[in-house]
């Protein structure tokens, strides 16, 4: 593995990215990039979806001066490739991959920065490799239970009732209890692909239009240009999700809050900041996490879902610093010697 820099890494007012490609056994090439100082405090950054793909916005929750930021495109998302792929892909998979790239890139711990699946995932991970993680901060939890996904489908076509009945209108599925499942097929492999893509769109339209919902002076979407590109994209997107989502993402509430109080048992410490009007994740999901884990701190703020609300990202950014540049003397100590 090699790590390079993009000529135009700075497009967007970001710092310049160094890249690399985790190549697995099993036919999978899972991007990687890293910014900020190269003795900062390590943190790797785990994106939602499942099948969103990274996004370099997240680094502007942190201080590059002292921290040293890792991106990661999980299995078939965003760079990595094959894309869209659900072979070889399930939660464990992710996890192994987590700690080849922490071994590529010659950390001993780093911590992690997960939101909605991705701190799923965070916990997760820091539950099965606490020797590997110094801590972990939380955004917007999801806790893989059937009873969130039957709300994204069924209870919040409330909030977006045109959406949902475009959505099921492209997936076929006459009532929204069946949605999840009807969305599932219509975008696995073998299926028509003019009728997947019509899927995407809508599943992107429906998302889109929820979490809306929980913006204070809603404003109509300003419709985006819906292109063959974006749609074969969004197609990949949504087969990994509606994979993850059939099988709970391989964990299921009850063990995803047990692996959460095996990483705080071994010591590893757990922040979370939820929005209480977060349309996707239920903010129940914090009290939940807060009774399972009674050390975890916990913060509840007037927000939505995303990150980029400006609640949120104020409250997470000030979570990753006090968790990890008060305690860690500028990551030094937690790499191994050159």
């Amino acid at each position: 593995m090699t790590l390079r820099r993009p000529q135009q890494a700075a497009r967007h007012a970001l710092p310049p990215l160094e890249t690399g490609t985790l190549r697995t056994r099993d036919g999978h090439r899972v991007w990687f990039a890293a910014a900020g100082a190269r003795d900062g405090v390590p943190v790797v950054v785990l994106h939602g979806g499942p099948g969103s793909g990274s996004q370099p916005g997240a680094l502007r929750l942190f201080d590059l001066s002292r921290f040293r930021v890792v991106l990661v495109d999980q299995r078939g998302t965003g760079a990595s490739t094959p894309h869209g792929s659900v072979r070889h892909n399930r939660t464990d998979y992710l996890i192994d991959d987590l700690e080849a790239i922490r071994a590529r890139l010659g950390f001993e711990r780093w911590g992690v920065l997960g939101g909605s699946w991705g701190a799923s995932l965070a916990l997760a991970y820091a539950g099965q490799c606490p020797q590997s993680v110094t801590g972990v901060v939380l955004r917007g939890l999801f806790l893989t239970s059937g009873r969130e996904v039957r709300g994204l489908f069924v209870s919040s076509r409330r909030r977006a009732p045109r959406a949902s009945t475009t959505l099921r209108e492209a997936a076929g599925c006459e009532w929204p209890e069946g949605l999840a499942a009807r969305c599932a097929a219509g975008l696995q492999y073998g299926a028509n692909r003019t009728r997947q893509r019509a899927l995407a769109l809508a599943w992107r339209g429906y998302e889109n239009e929820v979490l809306a919902s929980a913006a204070i002076g809603r404003t109509a979407q300003p419709r985006t240009r819906q292109s063959p590109r974006l749609a074969r994209k969004l197609v990949g997107k949504y087969r990994i999700q509606s994979h993850y989502l059939a099988h709970r993402c391989w964990l299921g509430e009850t063990r995803l809050l047990s692996l959460a109080r095996r990483a705080a048992a071994a010591g590893v410490p757990l922040a979370a900041v939820h929005g209480s009007r977060d349309p996707v994740c239920p903010p129940t999901n914090l009290r939940r996490l807060a009774r399972a884990v009674p050390a975890a701190q916990v913060e509840c703020v007037s927000a939505g879902h995303l990150a980029s609300d400006p609640a949120l990202h104020e409250r997470v950014a000030r979570a990753l610093a006090t968790m990890f540049i008060s305690t860690c003397h500028e990551g030094r100590n937690l790499r191994r010697a050159a």
